[in-house]
C-alpha cells in the first residue's frame, strides 16, 4: 500500500485552511534543551550586557547535498545569486514556489567543492530534498533531522553539536577558546578555531547585537566544547540560553522564523504535495492568530515582504524568477516590529484573576505564539494594514513586541490596532482554550527593533550575500 500524501489529505478537507487552523499537532517545542538555565529574563539580558551561549544543536534539520551537480540544483532553487559564492561562505537561502511565494529559509553552507550543508526549518529541506531526488540532478543528499520533542528516554543523536556565542564580551570568550585573536573574517564567512586543542569549524555570525561565531562539530563532541565555551566565558559574563529564551532573540534582530510554506495550491506543486507525506510539517503544522480567509494563499508571504528582496538576483534562472521579476515592479508589503501597548497587555493578564469575567486569549512568555505560523490581523479605520506573525516580550526593551508586515503606505510610529485571539471562542487546536478576542494598541516600529542591533549588529555590508 502506497504512503499517504500531503495531496491525499487536503482531499479529505474543505480547505487547507481549515485543516491547519484546527490542526491537533499542539506546541512548538524547541527539543532537549533545557527551558531555562537560570531564568528566561537574565538570559535574554546577557545579549545585550555580556555574552551567550545558544545551543542550535536540536531544533533544526540538516540536508547535506554533493555531487557534481549540487550548485547547479541549488542555484535552480534560489533566489539570490552564486556569483561569487565559494567554499567557506554562507547564504540565507529563502526558495519560493513558482509564483514567487515563500516557502522556507534555512542557512546554506559551502563547505568545500560540491558539497553544501542546509541547516533549518524543514519546509525549506523538503523542498531540496524532493528536488534532488526528482528533478534528474547527479546529487547525493544526506539528511539528519530535528531532535524529536519528546525523545520518550531514548538517547538523542545528530550528526553534528552547533553552537552560537554571541554578545558584546563574545570576541573575548572566543579570544580564550582559541587562544589568541580569532580569525578576522567577514560577515558569513568561515574559517577555523581552535576549542580544547580541536580544530573546530565556525561562521561568522550575529543574531544579538554583535557579531559572535557559530562553531560546530562532531556530536559526539558535543558536552567536551561546551563545557569548554563554558570555561572560557566564566571570566566574562557568559549565560547559556535556554529553549524559552532562544528564539525570543529575533524579536529584537527582525527575522521571522515561520511563515507559512506556499505549497498548498497550484497545479505545478501538485508533484510535490503528492510527494510529501501525511506526517510531513506542512501537513500536520497549524495556522493561529486573528486574521482568518478562506483562501490559503492569503496566508502566503513573498520574499519582498519578508526582506528578502535585498538579495533577490536576476542573473540566473530560478523557480519564481518571473513572478518576482512582476513583483519587483510593484509596491510591495513591508516587514516592521509591532510595539504593543502595555495597558492593553496588562488587560489581557488581568481577565485571568477576575472572577466571572471572559478571559482574553493568554498571552504565554517570554514566547507568545500558540501555532507553528501565527497570523494576527492589524487594523486601521476597520481595515486590515497589516499581519502581525511573531510575538513575545523583550525583557530588554521592557516591551511586548511582534513581527509583521504591513501596507506600504504604512509608516514607522503609526498608531493601529492588533486582534488578539481567535474568532468564536477560539478554534480546535490543543494549544487554543476558550476565549474573548480583544483589541492592542500598536505602534509601527523598524525592524531590527533594538537600537543596538541596528546600530551595531546588521550593518547593510553584512547583508550582501
Amino acid at each position: 500500500m502506497s504512503q499517504r500524501s500531503l495531496e491525499d489529505v487536503l482531499k479529505t478537507v474543505k480547505s487547507p485552511v481549515d485543516l491547519l487552523r484546527n490542526s491537533q499537532i499542539g506546541a512548538y517545542v524547541y527539543p532537549v534543551v533545557p527551558s531555562e538555565y537560570g531564568n528566561w529574563r537574565d538570559e535574554q539580558r546577557a545579549w545585550r550586557d555580556s555574552a551567550v551561549l545558544f545551543d542550535q544543536s536540536h531544533h533544526m534539520a540538516e540536508l547535506l547535498v554533493t555531487g557534481p551537480d549540487a550548485e547547479k540544483l541549488l542555484s535552480y532553487l534560489a533566489t539570490n545569486s552564486f556569483k561569487g559564492f565559494v567554499p567557506n561562505r554562507a547564504k540565507q537561502f529563502a526558495p519560493t514556489n513558482y509564483d514567487g511565494y515563500v516557502i522556507g529559509d534555512v542557512i546554506m553552507f559551502y563547505h568545500g567543492e560540491n558539497e553544501f550543508n542546509l541547516v533549518g526549518r524543514a519546509p525549506t529541506v523538503n523542498w531540496v530534498q524532493f528536488h534532488a531526488e526528482t528533478g534528474g540532478f547527479k546529487v547525493d543528499v544526506r539528511r539528519d533531522d530535528r531532535s524529536p520533542s519528546n525523545p520518550g528516554g531514548k538517547a538523542v543523536n545528530r550528526n553534528h553539536y552547533r553552537f552560537q556565542v554571541q554578545g558584546p564580551n563574545a570576541a573575548k570568550v572566543l579570544e580564550r577558546l582559541n587562544g589568541g585573536p580569532i580569525p578576522d573574517v567577514k560577515f558569513f564567512h568561515m574559517d577555523e578555531i581552535t576549542i580544547n586543542g580541536r580544530k573546530v569549524r565556525a561562521l561568522r555570525h550575529g543574531m544579538a547585537g554583535a557579531p559572535g561565531l557559530e562553531v560546530w562539530g562532531p556530536y559526539e563532541e558535543r558536552e567536551e566544547i561546551r563545557q569548554a565555551i563554558i570555561d572560557a566565558g566564566k571570566d566574562f559574563g557568559l549565560v547559556q540560553v535556554g529553549a524559552r529564551a532562544y528564539a525570543t532573540n529575533t524579536l529584537e534582530s527582525g527575522w521571522i522564523p515561520s511563515p507559512l510554506p506556499a505549497v498548498y495550491t497550484g497545479e505545478k506543486m501538485k508533484k510535490y504535495r503528492e510527494w510529501l507525506p501525511a506526517n510531513s510539517y506542512e501537513a500536520t503544522s497549524s495556522i493561529g492568530g486573528s486574521f482568518v480567509s478562506d483562501n490559503i494563499e492569503d496566508y502566503y508571504l513573498t520574499s519582498y515582504e519578508m526582506g528578502y528582496g535585498q538579495f533577490v538576483k536576476f542573473d540566473h534562472d530560478f523557480i519564481g524568477r518571473e513572478a518576482l521579476e512582476k513583483m519587483s515592479k510593484e509596491k510591495q508589503r513591508k516587514k516592521v516590529t509591532f510595539v504593543w501597548n502595555g495597558d492593553d497587555v496588562t488587560k489581557v493578564f488581568a481577565s485571568q484573576f477576575t472572577p466571572g469575567a471572559e478571559r482574553y486569549k493568554y498571552i504565554d512568555l517570554p514566547l507568545s505564539n500558540y501555532a507553528s505560523s501565527s497570523y494576527d490581523k492589524v487594523m486601521k479605520g476597520g481595515k486590515v494594514v497589516g499581519l502581525s506573525m511573531f510575538s513575545g516580550i523583550s525583557y530588554n526593551e521592557q516591551s511586548m513586541l511582534s513581527l509583521g508586515v504591513v501596507d506600504p503606505d504604512v509608516n514607522i510610529g503609526d498608531q493601529l490596532t492588533l486582534v488578539w485571539g481567535e474568532e468564536d471562542g477560539g478554534t480546535k487546536k490543543v494549544t487554543v482554550e476558550r476565549h474573548k478576542q480583544i483589541e492592542i494598541r500598536v505602534s509601527v516600529g523598524p525592524v531590527p527593533f533594538s537600537e543596538t542591533v541596528r546600530q551595531s549588529g546588521y550593518r547593510p555590508e553584512w547583508r550582501k550575500f
